[in-house]
């Protein structure tokens, strides 16, 4: 006796909206402009290393909200009027006499457009040999960023000390931080003012822009 065929189970029909769904919710996805904001940041947060994990997180949220450049208009609110090349050299000049008078002189104190935060450095001190007939002579020179030509003045002396600091101490060692702290009392507020506004200036936040 042979058995009739039977048909085949019936098998629950997906819809076609379930079939297409995607593995990732398109309204998650960012726009290219968003993928680039979001880069810049995590690159411009290099400027913090070293700093605590709490210290970060407040920048971040100081960021997200765009409330970072007023942050520092707050603790910043006036630039400096030292333009020229002469007014920084006496401007610097005033500070060694101040504290380093015994260290050796410096030859020329300039701002310096060739210094950009690629260089990981706003400012530049060197130690020149110059031959004058028959000797040859050292001489001291600080190389400033010509960004710094608009900035509040406290972030400018952060900048002109730390340069100081190397006519004595040429390694950024424990020596070399506490000649800082003893020309600048603030100099760590100050240097961690500095780095926010960098980030500021390149996330295209400078609250000091003309």
């Amino acid at each position: 006796m042979t058995k009739k065929p039977t048909a085949p189970p019936v098998m629950p029909k997906k819809s076609s909206s379930q079939g297409l769904k995607p593995a990732t919710d398109i309204a998650s996805l960012m726009t290219s402009e968003q993928v680039t904001a979001v880069k810049s940041q995590q690159g411009v947060m290099r400027l913090l290393n070293g700093y605590s994990a709490s210290v970060i997180e407040q920048v971040q949220r100081h960021i997200e909200d765009n409330s970072l450049a007023s942050l520092l208009l707050s603790r910043h609110p006036v630039i400096h009027d030292i333009r020229t090349d002469k007014a920084l050299y006496e401007y610097t000049l005033g500070f060694k006499h101040q504290f380093m008078r015994q260290s050796d002189p410096l030859a020329k104190v300039i701002y310096d457009e060739k210094i950009t935060l690629t260089h990981q450095a706003l400012g530049l001190h060197s130690f020149v040999n110059r031959v004058q007939g028959n000797k040859v002579k050292a001489k001291n020179e600080i190389r400033i960023s010509s960004r710094l030509k608009r900035i509040p003045e406290p972030l400018l002396r952060m900048v002109v000390i730390h340069e100081l600091a190397h006519l004595r101490e040429k390694e950024h060692n424990k020596a070399f931080y506490k000649l800082c702290e003893f020309m600048l009392s603030d100099y760590h507020q100050l240097e961690f003012d500095l780095r926010l506004l960098l980030i500021c200036e390149a996330l295209g936040q400078s609250p000091y822009e003309v």
